[in-house]
């Protein structure tokens, strides 16, 4: 369909705001996807990292207590040190001092019995505690942490040892170190709004950039546009300029000169035509109009009976004439075949020879076949097509017309030979054009309009055949091939 469809009123109208529009929406998608795996990929390396740190101050704080020395409160990460039979933190530091786990322990005490030196790391809950001041916390209650956590044994410390620990000879410690989040979130969103930030940014140039790159690229458009809507039908020379580059522009431009060719040459070609219809008409308008005015005024000297005879052999050709043009017409416009169905070429070709009237010359009009020969078509198009053929040979022939039907593999091969003069090679394929004629003066003579093999190929190509003239010693040879069909079932 050629009608214009309704466009969306959200959607822009020109092609370089498309295409901004689509590069920004392809690149929109693709940068809040990699924003999404470097948010992720930041917010676990920053993890990674605070956990790295939480271990090493937690094996820190286990060599501290196996010498026998208590921490000290200021620490990277908060940390506490509870101990079994004992309700207050044997150390604590890094915010856990908010709590006041001197009075009580935050975090539960061992009890049960851990191998030494086995790492652990699971989530907890910091308890909230409601004697303690809110304002003064690091906003750690009621927040589950993941934690890490050893134990310790007190018997294999010596006494000294355990006396400044504080805790009993046969006590067990447990330390503890928390890995805090704050700084893997605080860098994750740091991350995430110069993401956004530098994505905005982004957006804007790709758009920009997709819309002067469209803009430039379509400058040659453009300029074939302009060149194009100057062609007009009193000028239909004007060509567009092709450019050098090579790429589509080019090739478009390339087919836009070949499609205003192709119509200049059938513009041409029917001015050619509708001259030649013209000069075809006027010749027997002339000679009619000539005899009737001349009968009409020397009515006494007028032989009546010749000059109506006259009247009506050029009416005929007049009629024949229109005929052949309402028939080009109707070829021109690839119409499809109207009745198509099997069609014996030998016994159409054998009746046109017995019905051929040949009774201006002493003529031989014979039909050679050796079997029957089936087409697809229309029987009307296919007797004309052969008449047309035994016409022109019946014009040129000098004794002699000779129709051969053979079947050829999957084709039907038809030949019409006449032993007339011939065709000069070099209008093999110029006598197949329209009001075209080789000798002028004889085929006016004998009623010749100079369309009849224009007509013959055209119902050729119509049916899927070809028409061609085939070189002969003596005379002309018109072949036509057609497609073979299979023969109908009987009855």
């Amino acid at each position: 369909m050629n009608a214009t469809e309704p466009r969306r009123r959200w959607w822009p109208r020109s092609v370089r705001a498309r295409a901004a529009l689509a590069a920004a929406s392809a690149a929109a998608v693709i940068l809040v996807g990699v924003g999404w795996w470097v948010h992720r990929d930041v917010y676990r390396e920053g993890t990674r990292i605070a956990e790295k740190q939480a271990q090493e101050q937690l094996w820190a704080l286990v060599d501290q207590l196996n010498e026998g020395v208590v921490p000290v409160r200021r620490n990277a990460v908060p940390y506490e040190v509870v101990a079994s039979g004992r309700r207050s933190a044997v150390a604590y530091g890094g915010g856990m001092d908010d709590f006041d786990p001197g009075t009580r322990h935050v975090l539960p005490a061992p009890s049960e019995a851990r191998g030494p030196g086995l790492l652990t790391i699971r989530p907890l809950r910091i308890p909230v505690r409601h004697d303690d001041n809110p304002r003064d916390r690091f906003d750690m209650a009621g927040r589950t942490y993941m934690v890490m956590s050893t134990d310790i044994s007190a018997d294999e410390l010596s006494g000294d040892k355990v006396a400044a620990l504080g805790v009993a000879a046969d006590a067990k410690l447990r330390v503890y170190a928390v890995v805090l989040p704050h700084t893997a979130e605080a860098i994750t969103k740091t991350t995430d709004r110069l993401l956004l930030r530098g994505g905005l940014v982004s957006l804007v140039l790709i758009a920009a950039v997709a819309y002067f790159a469209v803009r430039i690229a379509l400058r040659p458009v453009e300029a074939i546009r302009v060149l194009t809507a100057s062609v007009t039908a009193n000028d239909p020379r004007e060509r567009v300029t092709v450019p050098a580059t090579g790429h589509e522009i080019t090739a478009l431009a390339t087919t836009i000169n070949t499609t205003l060719q192709r119509l200049d040459n059938a513009a041409a070609q029917q001015r050619r035509f509708v001259a030649d219809a013209a000069h075809e008409l006027r010749s027997p308008l002339t000679t009619l109009l000539t005899s009737l005015e001349v009968a009409l005024a020397y009515p006494e000297r007028t032989d009546w009976p010749a000059a109506a005879t006259t009247a009506a052999r050029q009416t005929r050709r007049l009629q024949a004439l229109a005929e052949d043009l309402l028939l080009l017409a109707r070829l021109d416009t690839r119409a499809p075949t109207a009745g198509s169905e099997t069609v014996d070429l030998t016994a159409l070709a054998s009746r046109l020879a017995e019905q051929y009237p040949l009774t201006e010359r002493p003529l031989t009009l014979t039909c050679d076949s050796t079997a029957p020969a089936h087409v697809h078509g229309s029987p009307d198009e296919y007797e004309r097509l052969l008449r047309n053929l035994i016409d022109n040979a019946a014009r040129h022939a000098a004794h002699r017309i000779q129709i051969t039907i053979r079947n050829q593999d999957a084709w039907v091969i038809l030949t019409v030979h006449d032993d007339g003069p011939g065709v000069p090679p070099e209008d093999a394929e110029r006598i197949f054009e329209r009001f075209v004629r080789l000798d002028d003066a004889r085929s006016r003579d004998h009623g010749g309009t100079g369309l009849g093999l224009a007509i013959a190929r055209d119902l050729a190509h119509r049916h899927r055949g070809t028409l061609t003239l085939t070189p002969r010693t003596l005379g002309a040879c018109f072949q036509l091939r057609l497609p073979q069909a299979p023969a109908p079932a009987e009855k």
